[in-house]
């Protein structure tokens, strides 16, 4: 990576680090209207301010599980949510498995997936952000679970070894990311052969505008840093993931919608992908 470029990733991930330091500030103070709309107002920009499109409809946060969706997620941890969908409802989830939550906020799907995988198995969040890191630990503690891990660090340098989770899962954290290649190499680096992931993501729109993608401060939110659905099964294509699908579910912006991606690492060792 040359010296702009490792720049500009420094600039947009200390964006989002106070984006959501803020944000779980406040949720930690109890004010998670304002943490959850002050995010989504920055996903949708001026067209859909909020977590309700203009017809009402609800486009992001905890108010997207249905209850027999949240089963294991204390009431703090959804309404702190500032996903854009659900991808514990699509991640097929098995006793034993362990899995790993990227950007996990305040610990909502982390907390889903610890009861779905039981006691034999494990539910890792990994989030860069402090705030949101102790945030998601008091709502674990809160859950009373045992096999939950909060871990701090990167997306683009994930600190697990080669081939330890059943799942990769995360909530509207992949397009925030400065390098999204890497992030998804990591991804797939830290898939066992035969392991699977399952996002919700924003997907840009092919005629997304220059205006819309050069504004830093939707970096913080969710649209100007999306992938295209093509340029994402291009992406994980190129680290070697297979059985792509990407669902859209509904719309958040005039120039995108929230989607389910998921992939499968195929089932043979050498096909890990190198780190970076």
């Amino acid at each position: 990576m040359n010296e702009a470029a490792d720049s500009d990733e420094i600039a947009i991930r200390d964006a989002v680090r106070r984006r959501y330091a803020a944000a779980a500030a406040l949720a930690a103070t109890g004010d998670t209207d304002r943490a959850s709309a002050g995010e989504s107002s920055a996903c949708c920009g001026e067209t859909l301010p909020g977590s309700t499109d203009e017809e009402g409809r609800v486009v992001f946060g905890g108010e997207l599980y249905a209850p027999e969706l949240a089963d294991g997620a204390t009431e703090a941890a959804l309404s702190a949510s500032l996903g854009c969908g659900v991808p514990t409802a699509v991640a097929e989830l098995h006793p034993g498995e362990t899995v790993l939550d990227l950007g996990s906020g305040a610990g909502a799907d982390v907390l889903i997936s610890a009861r779905r995988v039981g006691a034999a198995g494990k539910a890792i969040g990994l989030d860069m952000t402090t705030e949101m890191l102790e945030l998601a630990r008091a709502n674990a503690a809160e859950a009373g679970v045992a096999n939950v891990e909060f871990l701090q660090g990167y997306l683009e340098d994930i600190p697990l070894p080669d081939g330890s989770v059943d799942v990769v899962i995360s909530n509207c954290v992949i397009n925030l990311a400065a390098d999204k290649h890497v992030v998804l190499g990591e991804a797939a680096r830290v898939l066992r052969p035969g392991g699977r992931l399952a996002f919700s993501d924003v997907v840009a729109d092919p005629d997304m505008d220059e205006a819309t993608r050069a504004d830093m401060e939707r970096w913080t939110g969710c649209i100007a840093g999306a992938l295209t659905a093509e340029q994402y099964r291009e992406a994980l294509a190129g680290v070697r993931l297979v059985d792509v699908s990407i669902t859209t579910t509904h719309r958040v912006h005039a120039h995108a919608a929230s989607a389910i991606i998921r992939a499968t690492k195929p089932d043979t060792a050498h096909n890990v992908p190198p780190r970076g």
